[in-house]
Formats: structure tokens, sequence, C-alpha cells
């Protein structure tokens, strides 16, 4: 890996942290920027060190520094929201697969790639959400919960950052020389 590559997965890796801080609380799921940062890495750097940057996140923020919404460390695996950390190495993935795979990037194109990734990220968001809430913390929640507030809530702020992260990953892109993976 050269040391470019490096240095693009670990801003982008501070880049989400630093939008686990840029938040607005709703009930149990809070809103935040971590996915623009997410989407942008997965067209900016591509799939692999995308996803590496998400993966360097999550990694980060469980030997417990504190990066994540909530703070950090080994146990956040049991944080109710913990699941769409593991999606933003999905989506980060997906995300850069697809857009690599698209010939000439336009907004809407773009759009699509992020938004194919954000199902990854609601995917594995809301299944451990309903988990972590019926079998660790004991509360019973029905699936129609889960999806109402780990989904029906938060998408149409996520499709807002979504359409920010095509309009400024189309600008980034070429500015940081990615793309021949």
């Amino acid at each position: 890996m050269k040391t470019h590559d490096l240095v693009m997965v670990s801003v982008f890796s501070a880049l989400t942290a630093l939008g686990a801080f840029i938040k607005i609380p709703i009930p149990y799921v809070p809103f935040t920027l971590q996915f623009l940062f997410c989407a942008m890495a997965g067209i900016v750097l591509g799939p692999k060190l995308g996803a590496l940057s998400q993966a360097l996140y999550v990694l980060i923020g469980l030997i417990g520094i504190p990066v994540f919404t909530e703070g950090g460390g080994l146990y956040y695996i049991f944080k109710p929201t913990f699941g769409y950390l593991i999606g933003f190495i999905i989506a980060a993935y997906i995300i850069g697969m697809l857009s690599r795979k698209v010939e000439n990037l336009t907004f809407v194109k773009t759009l699509l790639c992020i938004l194919s990734g954000l199902f990854f990220v609601y995917l594995f968001g809301v299944v451990h959400l309903y988990i972590i809430y019926n079998l660790y913390i004991g509360e019973a929640k029905t699936l129609k919960w889960a999806i109402f507030y780990g989904f029906i809530i938060c998408v149409g702020g996520d499709i807002l950052v979504s359409m920010a992260a095509s309009a400024l990953s189309l600008k980034l892109k070429p500015i940081a020389k990615f793309g021949q993976e």
C-alpha cells in the first residue's frame, strides 16, 4: 500500500469519527454525519480502501478510543446502534464497487450507488437494533418497532446526506486521484 493510500484511509476514518460528533439526537438511533464520510470514502477511495477506512474507524473505537457517538470500547458491540457501524464497512465497499463499474459517473448514478450502500447500513443496523433490544437488553421490541425507529425516522436525513455525498464526491474524486484499483 502506498503512503498516499494510508493517508487517505486515515483521513476518511478520522472524518467518519468527526461525523459521529455532529449529531441530532432522536430516540434510539441518533442522526449523525458518519454516513456522509462513509459514502464519500467508497466513491473517492474505491471498494477496498473505502471499506478499510471504515474498518479502521470501527477498530479504533473498539479498542477504546471514544470515536463513536457514545464513546468507545469493546462493550460497544452490545450497543443497539453497533450494527450501523458494521454496515458502514459493507456500504463503503458496495458503494466503491458499484461506482467503479459505472462509466461516466454523474450525480444521479453516484447517488444510486450511495443509496445501494445505504441499504446495507440499514439492514445491519435495524437487525442489530432488534436483536440487542430483545436478546441483550431484555426489552421486548417488535421488528416493526425496529424498522420504525431504526429506519423510517432516519432515512429522510440520510437521503439528504446521500445527495450531499454524491455532489461532494464527484468534486473530490478527481483531486484525490484514486480509481485505478
